[in-house]
């Protein structure tokens, strides 16, 4: 494993090598970092001219100034990272403007892309399991749609319905009840369409879905819920046992009754710490105590599986104690909606409750309340997450659905079929684990380039992440600027390549990585 890893850190170490001297070269040669002060008649911009010229080093040659930051870059390697002044940003090092542009870029990015993974696999899954449905068709022509848009002008709709239109309607919320009706249409026409079955089957799950969610339309009108937005005890707890069913729907659990048990024991535990733990969120509301809360409820899940689990033990264990540790979520949810009236008081009223602009308000950036720094961060992220996620599933939904087709036509999958196992056990544990093996390279692919931000989205949301400094360190001819952005992007892909080469031979048992 190691002599692997060496080999291809070597290999991949002689590429970045490589690449970089080119691109120093070239973004060193197009363009003169200095232009706009010789085009200026002030006295002062030549020695302005000269100060910059020794701090730019601009005397000696390209090629010469490239082993220069060279030799400051492998210093990082010994803790001494030197990657030069950007000038086009007041002298500030390198280092600090690459700390601060990937904390943004990883807030945003980072969370878009794993939601994307999910959603667009467990799609993609559906879409393959139910071949040539009309389902099937729908997605497939949605998917295609929205992977051929542009993602300026997916941004742009986002901020025009998403946040201008949709502060108008929170400035005055009334849903009227013809909007209910005609919501509850459609998503009684989509969940009709995903759940499938016969027509008998099909009228009547549309049926209940229109009255159900039309009513709840109507009640959220009729009690202002989205002037004055709130979970609550019902909340928190419809949404734990919908995070119990899905873990048990993916462990492939739902008739594995000691597993079922687990996980019902497991959300009954996070409904009834509900009450108790609203005093630990107001005496601790800190980033570590929801970390500690995570880990108490998925201890508790895992106790439950012990103790619960039977022959099945290991697996209640194992799914118990995911389904306590995600349900920390609607925790979380609940105390940041509580704010929800302060925090309209606190941000500016032309902005809005969900803003275009920036990663958060700046009022609100040294706040001592945890959760309304939350609430405003979630305000902030969530059309530029968006963006990148309608474009984003609909590609993994193409993916997941070849690949997992391709698996159900292997003869081992019909070998399990004939052994009478269910068809859940068959999809998920002999399909869908083969079927991830072609995924992993593109999830790969895609962490490796999130970190390089998103150019155009961190531009139309002005989020100051990756993207925006490798624009501005291009437009300034910033040369050390464009090279650090450079440099942290190329070691991410180098990384998660390996990582990828890792996960071949997890997911695959006949793929072994060796040292020969």
């Amino acid at each position: 494993m190691l002599s692997f890893i060496s080999r291809r850190l070597a290999a991949t170490l002689a590429v970045l090598f490589v690449a970089s001297f080119f691109v120093y070269m070239l973004t060193a040669n197009s363009g003169d970092p200095l232009q706009d002060l010789r085009l200026n008649k002030d006295p002062q911009s030549v020695a302005k001219m000269a100060t910059l010229t020794e701090k730019l080093d601009l005397n000696t040659p390209p090629i010469f100034r490239y082993f220069k930051w060279l030799g400051g870059a492998a210093s990082c390697v010994i803790g001494r990272c030197d990657l030069g002044i950007s000038v086009s940003r007041g002298d500030e090092p390198v280092a600090n403007a690459l700390a601060n542009a990937m904390e943004s870029t990883l807030s945003l990015v980072v969370l878009a892309t794993i939601l994307s993974i999910l959603l667009g696999v467990a799609i993609g899954m559906t879409t393959a399991l139910r071949q040539y449905s009309g389902y099937d068709y729908t997605v497939t022509f949605a998917a295609f749609i929205f992977y051929s848009l542009p993602i300026f002008w997916v941004a742009v709709l986002l901020k025009e319905f998403g946040a201008i239109r949709f502060n108008e309607f929170l400035g005055n919320p009334v849903i009227p009840w013809w909007v209910a009706l005609g919501v509850g249409a459609l998503l009684a026409f989509l969940v009709s369409s995903v759940v499938g079955g016969r027509l008998v089957s099909r009228l009547r799950t549309a049926g209940i879905t229109l009255v159900l969610v039309t009513a709840i339309l109507v009640l959220a009108d009729i009690t202002q819920w989205f002037a004055k937005p709130s979970i609550g005890i019902i909340g928190v707890a419809l949404l734990a046992a919908g995070i119990g069913a899905l873990m048990l729907f993916i462990t492939s659990s739902v008739k594995r009754r000691p597993i079922v048990l687990s996980v019902a024991v497991t959300i009954g535990a996070v409904i009834a710490l509900w009450f108790p733990l609203q005093f630990l969120w107001f005496y601790l509301n800190t980033p570590i105590t929801i970390l500690i809360v995570a880990v108490a409820l998925a201890a508790v899940g895992a106790l439950a599986g012990f103790l619960l689990g039977g022959d099945d033990r290991r697996d209640a264990i194992r799914t118990a104690a995911l389904a306590g540790a995600i349900s920390t979520l609607p925790l979380v949810l609940d105390q940041m909606f509580m704010r929800w009236g302060e925090y309209i008081q606190l941000i500016p009223l032309r902005s809005g409750a969900i803003s275009t602009i920036g990663a958060t308000t700046p009022t609100l950036t040294n706040h001592p309340d945890t959760w309304l720094r939350m609430l405003d961060s979630a305000t902030h992220i969530i059309l530029p997450t968006a963006a990148l996620m309608i474009i984003s599933i609909a590609g993994y939904t193409r993916y997941t659905r070849a690949s997992l087709l391709e698996v159900l036509n292997q003869d081992y999958v019909r070998t399990a079929r004939a052994k009478g196992l269910p068809e859940a056990t068959v999809i998920m544990r002999h399909a869908f684990r083969n079927a991830l093996i072609p995924i992993a390279t593109i999830v790969a692919f895609d962490f490796g380039a999130v970190i390089g931000g998103a150019i155009i989205t961190e531009r139309v949301f002005a989020w100051q992440g990756m993207g925006a400094l490798f624009g501005w360190g291009l437009y300034h001819v910033d040369v050390n600027l464009v090279m650090g952005v450079f440099l942290v992007t190329g070691i991410a892909a180098v990384i998660f390549n390996i990582l990828a080469d890792l996960a071949y031979s997890a997911l695959d048992p006949r793929i072994r990585v060796t040292d020969s």
